[in-house]
């Protein structure tokens, strides 16, 4: 699979983010659905709040000098996904684990601590990316757990 950048905007300016996009029949995938997929990428990693996802826009990929990084590498491409929920987590756990002095036979505690963390942040970040409505907290919390636990 031959894999392309894909930078995604909000409107016009400066890009939110630049996706690794592949495509497995790419013999005949054209720039439309590499956009599309990036698209969708951006709209399920959620770049912007749910009401702005119909702004975003997208375009393949310009060089410019310097490294060839994507923008935006603080969402990284694992970024929900069980595989990158399970790092995030174990990361946090083992904070949380130097925090506490590093003791024996916690690690369960740690990572369970590590994960309702992260949920509660998660949820947070929502409500917040979605403008604070008032009487849907509940909602995004339900929404992360069920996300992030299955």
């Amino acid at each position: 699979m031959n894999e392309r950048l894909v930078d995604v905007f909000k409107g016009l300016g400066r890009p939110l983010h630049t996706f690794p996009v592949q495509i497995e029949d790419e013999d005949t995938a054209t720039e439309d659905d590499y956009k599309a997929k990036a698209l969708e990428l951006a709209a399920h990693v959620q770049l912007v709040p749910q009401a702005d996802v119909g702004n975003m826009t997208a375009r393949l990929h310009i060089s410019r000098p310097g490294p060839a990084t994507p923008i935006g590498d603080d969402l990284h491409i694992l970024y929900g996904t069980r595989q990158g929920l399970e790092k995030v987590v174990a990361v946090r756990a083992y904070f949380i684990w130097q925090q506490e002095g590093c003791p024996d036979s916690q690690a369960e505690q740690h990572w369970f601590r590590a994960l309702d963390q992260h949920i509660r942040e998660r949820a947070y970040f929502l409500w917040l990316n979605e403008g604070c409505p008032e009487g849907r907290a509940g909602e995004h919390w339900c929404g992360s757990v069920e996300f992030e636990t299955y």
